[in-house]
């Protein structure tokens, strides 16, 4: 990095739908990314790239981070730098279902601000910062809680405006993130949708995703969670993009473990309780790596490092 003023954003792992909430439920994770960001008196692009994406990831205008702070920068008013350097330890993994893409939008964002805010050049209310974020995500339901943190209900109005409102999870329910060796994109998995579905199965899922918001704000009994996490209008019309995912969440939920597709997949997600942490080992072969999670209270956190 420069000798200039930088400044540093940790972002967390999101997983969006939770089941039945599809496009609108979210939980932020205790699994971050961090990208430390400066306007360069130099001329160009220069990244440093740590951990996930490592060798993969644009270095250059094309990084994901980077084009959402030009934005940022447009939306700001402020004058494109010539020169912008960073450095992202990216431990969220890639195209798995938990957010990845939400992280590095939000990172940019927040990142781009604080550099604007710290040159007494412009502010970008918190408002707005979502709207950004769900304008260049496309969705809310990951921006959601990874820019607020716990359990988020996002939805979009007629005119395409979003709005989120954030609730706690109960502090027993204990997310575990199976994450497999595969990845699927999230435009793959979404071109499997319909383009309509019967009423009955979108009244069902609306019983459950109101369901799911109580059963995950009280404290959770595994039956409950279980019947809250049933979907309808999603996941089954994914499973052949992830045939494996579709067979461990059929597998879990067998053995009454409230088990989802985290996002778009292929990671699962369980939502797990004392009563069922110890029924997943069984059900899950060694190409899924088990990953225990809390739920982030949090979401994204900015800091300027101390000058050296």
């Amino acid at each position: 990095m420069t000798d200039s003023q930088g400044v540093v954003v940790r972002v967390p792992a999101t997983s969006a739908n939770l089941g039945p909430g599809f496009d609108s439920l979210g939980l932020a994770l205790d699994l971050y990314d961090e990208v430390e960001a400066e306007i360069s008196g130099s001329p160009g692009v220069r990244i440093a790239v740590e951990g996930q994406g490592a060798g993969e990831l644009d270095e250059g205008e094309g990084h994901l981070v980077v084009r959402t702070m030009r934005a940022t920068f447009d939306r700001m008013g402020f004058a494109q730098p010539d020169g912008i350097a960073l450095r992202c330890r990216n431990r969220i993994p890639h195209a798995r279902g938990l957010g990845s893409s939400s992280a590095a939008i939000c990172a940019g964002i927040l990142a781009a601000r604080a550099l604007v805010r710290a040159r007494g050049a412009g502010d970008l209310p918190d408002a707005e910062v979502f709207a950004l974020a769900t304008e260049l995500e496309g969705h809310p339901d990951n921006v959601a809680p990874c820019l607020a943190g716990g359990l988020t209900i996002a939805w979009t109005d007629q005119s395409g405006a979003a709005s989120m409102v954030k609730l706690t999870p109960h502090e027993d329910v204990r997310p575990v993130a199976l994450i497999p060796d595969f990845r699927l994109s999230t435009e793959e998995a979404r071109g499997l949708l319909p383009k309509d579905v019967p009423h009955s199965d979108a009244a069902a899922n609306a019983g459950r995703a109101a369901l799911l918001v109580a059963a995950l704000t009280q404290r959770p009994e595994p039956d409950l969670l279980l019947a809250a996490t049933e979907d309808r209008l999603h996941q089954r019309y994914r499973a052949p993009a992830m045939p494996r995912t579709a067979e461990l969440v059929r597998r879990l939920r067998e053995a009454g473990v409230p088990a989802v597709v985290s996002g778009a997949g292929p990671t699962v997600l369980a939502l797990t309780t004392r009563d069922t942490k110890d029924l997943i080992a069984p059900e899950v072969g060694n190409d899924w790596h088990i990953q225990p999670m809390n739920v982030d209270p949090l979401g994204a956190y900015v800091r300027f490092p101390e000058t050296r």
